[in-house]
């Protein structure tokens, strides 16, 4: 007898949500980076336990909106609890609580969804002050239960996946049992490839930057082509992503190369290309690659 539901995970930058996910899937679905707001669309990793499937949906950030791409990623996230069976609200609980937190549990309190606490980083928390963030947190929303994790060594992981399984309704599987996530390898190439920009750029370039995947063909060797172009607004950011000679571009791409060529389980070939591109932040088909609705 089968289970299957949608699991809703949210909160605010940085809390640890696609380490989170990634861990629960047990392979890598979502991009993490140290930078907040890493995560712009919306993404479905999918996982097991048992006789269970969770459809876990990996949600952007929730913060205040300043732009048009702000306000996009913020609607995609509260749009990704839309339908689900369980709201889980992840809390960085090295950072404890402050008004993006309180906002974000003020506003799943009156939704009739089964709620969790995930209080994630417990291992670098205060441990005096875990216990008070749980409390205060319960006292702004009914939790179920109230969980203290860490995505990243795995603390407490096999008690939440349990319990989330448990709450899933009765009803067939949605996906085959060896997919792991709904993004399409299109999609993941390009979000790998703008995690590299992130992990080796993250004091250097703002948030202005995507990479679209402009050419994906697989060759009859069994390698797969991969052209992609990181769009930037100003040249002197394309000078940052170019690096002296062209080293920082050619470190880029090797990187994501090799983990593209581990995620796909065939040799890849990237090839990169920076362009500028001022307001690609108001381009409508940007919008429609990245996954994000256009929000006026």
């Amino acid at each position: 007898m089968t289970h299957c539901g949608l699991v809703a995970v949210v909160g605010a930058p940085n809390a640890g949500k696609s380490t989170l996910v990634n861990a629960l899937v047990g392979q890598k679905v979502a991009i993490v980076s140290p930078k907040a707001q890493t995560t712009r669309a919306k993404l479905l990793g999918v996982a097991i336990e048992g006789e269970t499937q969770l459809l876990l949906v990996d949600t952007p950030g929730i913060f205040e909106p300043k732009r048009r791409l702000d306000r996009a990623m913020v609607a995609a996230a509260w749009g990704g609890t839309e339908g689900a069976d369980v709201l889980a609200l992840v809390v960085d609980a090295k950072g404890g609580l402050g008004p993006k937190v309180t906002e974000i549990a003020e506003g799943l309190a009156p939704r009739p969804e089964p709620k969790y606490l995930i209080l994630n980083k417990v291992d670098l928390a205060d441990k005096p002050k875990l216990l008070l963030h749980a409390e205060r947190l319960n006292a702004l929303v009914p939790f179920a239960e109230t969980f203290f994790i860490s995505a990243t060594t795995g603390d407490g992981l096999p008690e939440l996946k349990r319990t989330l399984a448990a709450a899933m309704p009765q009803g067939p599987w949605h996906y085959p049992a060896d997919q792991v996530s709904d993004a399409s390898e299109r999609a993941l190439a390009a979000e790998v490839t703008r995690e590299q920009l992130y992990l080796q750029l993250h004091a250097e370039l703002p948030y202005a930057a995507t990479v679209e995947t402009e050419k994906f063909e697989d060759r009859a060797d069994g390698s797969t082509e991969i052209h992609q172009q990181i769009l930037v607004e100003r040249p002197t950011q394309r000078a940052i992503v170019l690096g002296k000679g062209g080293a920082r571009i050619k470190e880029i791409g090797a990187r994501a190369r090799a983990e593209l060529g581990t995620l796909l389980d065939r040799q890849v070939h990237l090839y990169l290309h920076v362009k500028v591109k001022p307001g690609w932040d108001e381009d409508r088909d940007t919008y429609k690659d990245i996954g994000l609705d256009w929000v006026e």
